[in-house]
């Protein structure tokens, strides 16, 4: 997949995840920033390299798999890659290339930041170094630009509804957190309560981890109040319903769809789940402290935070660090 917009005189890029949405966004994010003519690289990995650790691979750009893409040559000047299976073929590049692919890793790797040209690490994690630039969250393809676009495009779904409008980001059970039909029961009733409260109408998205016992409690209890819901059919109105809210209440079991709703400067409500683990209390923990979000209960305040934009600054810095590389 190629960025159709791109300015060929622009330096080539490839984004090399396993296809993960939440790894592939964030590379892409960057990637654009950047301004990057880039290309998307879905990898494959073979077994049993798939499991061993980078340092142990062993010609890994010949042991992929032909349900993925392959990496061949010409090399492109900058590679992105995030997720652990993307690690061994990032530094594969780098020494196919003959070190001229200036290489990009996204969160911790499982092996020296050394092996890199920079790692880009959210706050909550703890890896630290001279070629290690933290962010804020996790970084997005949100812009100013994007959530206009987006607003223009989707306004059509206010019509007819009730103000204030409210965008309700429903996640699901993971390896952290578990959202039961006792939770989304507990949900919904907030929201039917806030209906009540102050005549808002809601614009609704679920995740495939939502399921369809929770979705079914969700559909059932917003026939009773003003809503549009998404859950997946049709054009992904995601970024439109970011725009066109007035508040946001998001689940927490995402990093990137928490940080997607504070880009907005608007208020951000997280309604919590059973669990978490230490990196995701200390990610909600700091969101709070800084002012970019606060837990919902089934209250809406007028409040604002400065907008959570951190890829365009994470851009910046790479910049001058792609400047001052070695070619």
């Amino acid at each position: 997949m190629s960025n159709p917009t791109a300015d060929k005189a622009a330096p080539t890029a490839w984004v090399v995840t396993d296809g993960s949405a939440g790894m592939e966004i964030q590379c892409i994010g960057l990637a654009k920033a950047l301004k990057l003519d880039y290309s998307v690289k879905r990898i494959a990995t073979t077994k049993p390299w798939k499991w061993l650790p980078p340092a142990l691979w062993l010609d890994p750009l010949n042991h992929l798999s032909p349900s993925g893409d392959q990496l061949t040559a010409p090399w492109p000047d900058v590679l992105i890659s995030c997720g652990r299976q993307s690690i061994p073929l990032n530094m594969a590049v780098k020494k196919a290339s003959a070190q001229k692919t200036f290489t990009i890793h996204i969160q911790t790797p499982n092996t020296s930041a050394a092996n890199f040209d920079l790692v880009i690490v959210p706050e909550h994690d703890k890896l630290r170094g001279d070629n290690v630039l933290v962010c804020e969250g996790a970084l997005s393809p949100i812009t100013p630009e994007v959530l206009e676009q987006a607003a223009l495009k989707f306004e059509g779904v206010l019509e007819g509804m009730p103000t204030p409008v409210y965008t309700v980001l429903i996640g699901g059970s993971n390896g952290c957190y578990n959202m039961t039909a006792e939770v989304m029961t507990d949900l919904v009733s907030k929201l039917a309560k806030l209906h009540q409260k102050t005549g808002c109408s809601f614009l609704v998205t679920t995740s495939r981890r939502t399921g369809p016992e929770n979705e079914a409690i969700l559909k059932s209890a917003l026939d009773l109040v003003p809503h549009r819901l998404w859950t997946g059919d049709g054009d992904n109105p995601y970024f439109g319903f970011l725009a066109l809210a007035e508040a946001i209440i998001v689940t927490p079991d995402s990093v990137n769809m928490v940080c997607e709703a504070c880009s907005m400067g608007k208020p951000v409500y997280v309604f919590d789940l059973p669990g978490g683990n230490q990196k995701f209390n200390h990610f909600h923990r700091r969101m709070r402290d800084l002012g970019y979000t606060r837990p919902f209960v089934g209250l809406i305040e007028d409040w604002s935070a400065t907008p959570l934009l951190e890829t365009q600054k994470i851009a910046d810095e790479v910049a001058k660090h792609m400047v001052g590389a070695p070619q």
